[in-house]
């Protein structure tokens, strides 16, 4: 059988595009810190020495934009003109409005003063979805954290290359960069040998590629290849390539403008999964593009937890201002364990989460400031205790409704 060969990319938190997620979600932290309900729907752009945040907010908080984005741009590295970009002489121009009012009503049904005299069912019934849309959550055994080899991998290199540069370990890079990862899987579908390792990193300009290739090589690729796969999957024979083409010394917004929501791949599965509709970054959990596609994940790692399946996606979909999903769907590939079925783990997965909007918000305990550190290396995959969503908590559960 010919092989077949699966890749995954993942960027640096100097991404252009990844630089303007941690601004949204810095200014989403910066707000639910003051007001734990406020409703925010940011973006942010960037270009040349230049970024425009701009979108909706609803709070009773104050956020200093201008000082927030400075403060994310300094930390992430950008501190020079001679690297395109300088945390205190960019300019910041901002245009942010209220949240519309009929959308407004269609998540709060319940009014002012009334939320914290009603019951919890009360309140789940009444706090419709932020929006109509489609989520996805995933997760499969191909690693301990239940994410797909390729994207895990290519999250954990660009971490690595981050750490590298803000820690002096190599010197000469700069923030921009990504990674990207090969892997071979047998008839099985199961992965078995790296094929191919890509990284291209921003550095300066004195820098060799040979120097830079060695130094990646001995301090980033090899750690963690010898980290992640162990003696399970081969990494002994690999092609690696380094800035293929030649020089990356130009990067992040002088190099290519940002977008809040222009990785959503990177974010999620690496496609491995289908995508619904909505990025993430920006928005508070009241928006089910978020708050739903983490808590699919939720549902997604519980059941390969359990050993219900190998491999299962979930989908949910919702209608603006209503609270219940209008589907649930669960699709395990075939990959069900011995005595279940696909509508087996379906009904379970009905009888043991409850998708509506108020519901998931209290279970993962989203309204906290939480969100700056999803916006880079990834939303799902992740040990942080503040990612609820990753928790296993309800394999007992399962197991228990399957009468397992």
């Amino acid at each position: 059988m010919e092989r077949r060969l699966i890749s995954a990319e993942s960027v640096t938190e100097g991404h252009p595009d990844k630089v303007c997620d941690q601004i949204s979600d810095a200014i989403l932290d910066d707000l639910l810190r003051q007001d734990p309900h406020s409703h925010v729907a940011v973006e942010t752009s960037a270009t040349t020495g230049q970024f425009f945040v701009f979108g909706e907010v609803t709070s009773e908080g104050y956020s200093d934009v201008q000082s927030i984005v400075r403060s994310v741009v300094r930390d992430i590295g950008y501190t020079s003109s001679t690297i395109g970009l300088d945390a205190d002489s960019c300019g910041v121009l901002v245009a942010l409005s209220g949240q519309s009012a009929e959308i407004n009503q269609g998540v709060d049904r319940l009014g002012a003063g009334q939320e914290s005299t009603a019951s919890r069912e009360e309140r789940y019934e009444a706090q419709g979805a932020g929006d109509q849309g489609v989520m996805f959550g995933y997760a499969c055994d191909e690693t301990p954290a239940l994410m797909p080899l390729p994207i895990y991998l290519a999250h954990r290199l660009a971490y690595r290359l981050a750490q590298v540069r803000k820690q002096g370990i190599v010197r000469h890079l700069r923030p921009d960069g990504k990674t990207q990862v090969t892997i071979e899987y047998d008839a099985n579908d199961k992965p078995v040998r790296i094929d191919t390792v890509l990284i291209s990193t921003q550095h300066d300009p004195e820098v060799s590629r040979e120097w830079l290739g060695d130094q990646l090589s001995s301090h980033v690729i090899e750690p963690v290849l010898d980290e992640v796969c162990g003696r399970t999957i081969r990494h002994d024979d690999f092609r690696m390539l380094v800035n293929p083409t030649g020089s990356f010394v130009l990067g992040g917004p002088a190099a290519d403008a940002g977008l809040t929501g222009r990785k959503i791949i990177v974010d999620t599965y690496g496609g491995a999964a289908h995508h619904g509709g909505g990025a993430f970054s920006g928005k508070d959990p009241s928006k089910v593009d978020r708050s739903a596609a983490y808590a699919a994940r939720w549902v997604a790692k519980n059941i390969v937890a359990a050993g219900l399946a190998h491999r299962v996606e979930v989908q949910v979909a919702y209608a603006i201002g209503v609270a219940d999903p209008v589907s649930v769907n669960v699709e395990t590939y075939g990959t069900e364990c011995d005595g279940v079925s696909r509508d087996d783990i379906q009904r379970a997965v009905r009888e043991v989460f409850d998708l509506r909007p108020a519901a998931i918000i209290d279970e993962l305990d989203l309204l906290r400031p939480i969100y700056a550190k999803t916006a880079a290396y990834g939303h799902f995959g992740r040990d942080d205790e503040d990612f609820t969503w990753e928790r296993t908590d309800r394999v007992g559960s399962l197991r228990e409704t399957l009468g397992r």
